[in-house]
């Protein structure tokens, strides 16, 4: 098979691997620069253009899309989908589940385990928003944060206040969320491939802090999944349309609840804490389901 990674970085750790994993199988693999990429959008004759060549005839791409660049990578994404290549995850639900308040009505509706989360315009609304949250301690994310920038636990409600205001002043669009003190600082990410979890890890934030991403000082283990862990991972992904996502979920007092579906989920931490060999699993999936032209993309909203 001819298969595309859109990745800015080829010295990525996740990068290298699924090129190594492809090879190890005997695939054609190479590395796009998505931002380099020109497209032509014509009749019946879509194309994409890299570095002055056309690109020839593609079976699947790996998308590898950081959220800075969600905007021009999903439109190359969506280009290649035009032209009949498999994705393995397609543009639609990239940009589902980069939208974090869109993610959270969808998880919803669809009645996934979630934080109690509130969302307002106008300041002046602050005192209820709080209240949807249940009050402090909560806390308060930007929703285009990522990798923990922008997320705040407020101890106070005092604090809540003047955080809210701080951001809104900025025009910044923020949600409140109820703290799930249970989890003591600990989360666990689950990597969905298709309908199953094929590797998980708990995720436990630095002392002092109750973030648990991994470049913020938090270490990770292996860690065994419940069944209903498991459900509430693979359904979260499905309800984004995601067929590759890393899960996050928290462990609260009544049960699982999702706190981010990502689409484009790091190898080095999965891998190493498990001990599976993720970046196969995910070429051995393109091997049984990429077929050209293929869509499964079914969610509505």
């Amino acid at each position: 098979m001819n298969l595309k990674i859109l990745s800015r970085n080829p010295g990525l750790y996740s990068t290298k691997r699924l090129v190594e994993a492809a090879k190890e199988r005997g695939h054609e693999v190479e590395i796009i620069d998505f931002l380099r990429c020109i497209l032509s959008i014509a009749s019946r004759a879509p194309t994409i253009r890299y570095h002055k060549r056309r690109l020839g005839p593609t079976d699947a791409v790996i998308p590898r899309i950081g959220a800075s660049h969600t905007f021009y990578g999903t439109a190359v994404v969506r280009q290649f989908e035009v032209m009949g290549t498999y994705s393995v995850n397609e543009s639609q639900a990239i940009s589902r589940s980069r939208d974090k308040l869109r993610c959270l009505q969808l998880l919803s509706r669809k009645g996934i385990g979630l934080p109690v989360t509130g969302f307002a315009h106008n300041s002046k609304d602050i005192e209820g928003l709080l209240e949807i949250a249940g009050g402090a301690p909560l806390v308060v994310k930007l929703l285009e944060g990522t990798q923990g920038i922008g997320v705040v636990l407020c101890e106070t409600k005092n604090a809540a206040e003047s955080v809210v205001e701080a951001f809104r002043g900025l025009d910044a669009n923020i949600v409140v969320q109820e703290f799930i003190k249970e989890a003591k600082g600990a989360d666990l990410r689950c990597f969905v491939i298709g309908d199953k979890v094929i590797a998980s890890m708990k995720r436990q934030g630095a002392p002092g802090e109750f973030r648990s991403n991994l470049h913020r000082g938090g270490s990770s283990e292996k860690v065994k999944l419940t069944p209903d862990e498991r459900k509430t991972a693979v359904q979260a992904a499905k309800a984004m349309g995601l067929r590759v996502a890393g899960v996050d979920l928290l462990r609260s007092a009544r049960g699982p609840v999702v706190m981010e579906v990502n689409s484009s989920p790091g190898l080095e931490g999965i891998e190493a804490s498990s001990g599976i060999d993720v970046a196969g699993k995910i070429i051995e999936y393109i091997e049984k389901n990429a077929k050209p032209g293929k869509t499964a993309d079914r969610v509505r909203v």
